[in-house]
């Protein structure tokens, strides 16, 4: 027997991925930088992301399905890129504050074409799954738009 709600459950995987790869994202980030301020601002935002993967997860099990525990290839790609990176440069906090910003760029992408698939699988926005969602959405917005001053920050000052 298949599963009616594989196309929403293959939506919340993704996303629960790109989640996953906030998580260590930000636990990278927070070990490569050098405030205090954005060490503690990276940590939480870490856990944020771990909060936001389990509660996807949640949704996926109410639907029958089986939830993503990894993170993806190309976060995992994007990691190992960052690492190389800052072996070969300077781990500044605008660096780190920099490569931040291109992750939170893409998990504000794959939020808002999660949100548009949901819309096209007929997820309506008063559906538990959808309401999860736009607020995570809302808060990865919050997310990047934070770290982009604190990006413009670092660059004025330095």
């Amino acid at each position: 027997m298949t599963n009616p709600n594989k196309d929403v459950i293959s939506v919340l995987n993704d996303l629960i991925e790109f989640s996953k790869d906030g998580e260590k994202g930000f636990k990278t980030s927070a070990d490569d930088a050098k405030s205090a301020e954005l060490k503690t601002y990276f940590l939480q935002r870490s856990g944020e992301c771990a909060s936001a993967a389990a509660e996807l997860q949640q949704h996926v099990r109410t639907l029958g399905g089986d939830p993503e525990t990894s993170t993806s290839v190309s976060g995992d790609l994007h990691r190992a890129w960052v690492n190389l990176k800052t072996l070969l440069t300077s781990k500044d906090d605008k660096a780190v504050l920099e490569e931040v910003e291109r992750g939170e760029d893409h998990a504000l992408k794959a939020y808002k074409e999660a949100l548009e698939k949901l819309s096209r699988l007929n997820m309506m926005p008063g559906s538990a799954v959808y309401a999860t969602v736009e607020r995570q959405y809302h808060g990865v917005q919050r997310n990047h738009d934070q770290v982009k001053a604190m990006r413009n920050a670092a660059r004025a000052s330095a």
